[in-house]
């Protein structure tokens, strides 16, 4: 509760989810997940036993990073995670490093590609 009366969002501070499980999305599209230990005014956030959870598809694979600091203007968004729930769809595949890293240049050379086909039909002016 505030000096102005009760307050309207259940969380309004990074302070009640210390010691909690957060996802934190990056602004270059990265997504981790770890304990919050510690944060400070600016949204510079510690977390602990922390992974980068990388998605491709139907694909996803957790690369472990340990104890890890973020610079608090490179963060989007932080939410709490429910302990009581799958953190991931059940449709969901767990594959190693190298073949999610696989699955990602695969991705990367499509949408390349798409582009330049894009550039390449242009002069058609289909509208």
């Amino acid at each position: 509760m505030s000096w102005a009366g009760p307050d309207t969002f259940p969380a309004t501070s990074l302070a009640d989810n210390l010691d909690k499980k957060l996802l934190v999305i990056l602004r270059d599209g990265r997504k981790l997940v770890g304990i919050l230990r510690s944060f400070d005014q600016f949204a510079n956030v510690v977390l602990e036993r922390s992974i980068e959870r990388i998605i491709v598809g139907e694909l996803f694979c957790d690369l472990p990073l340990g104890l890890y600091i973020i610079r608090g203007e490179n963060v989007v968004l932080i939410g709490e995670l429910d302990p009581d729930k799958e953190e991931l769809p059940s449709h969901m595949v767990r594959v190693n490093p190298a073949d999610i890293r696989r699955a990602q240049k695969a991705e990367r050379d499509a949408t390349e590609l798409k582009g330049t086909m894009r550039k390449r039909m242009e002069f058609l002016d289909l509208d």
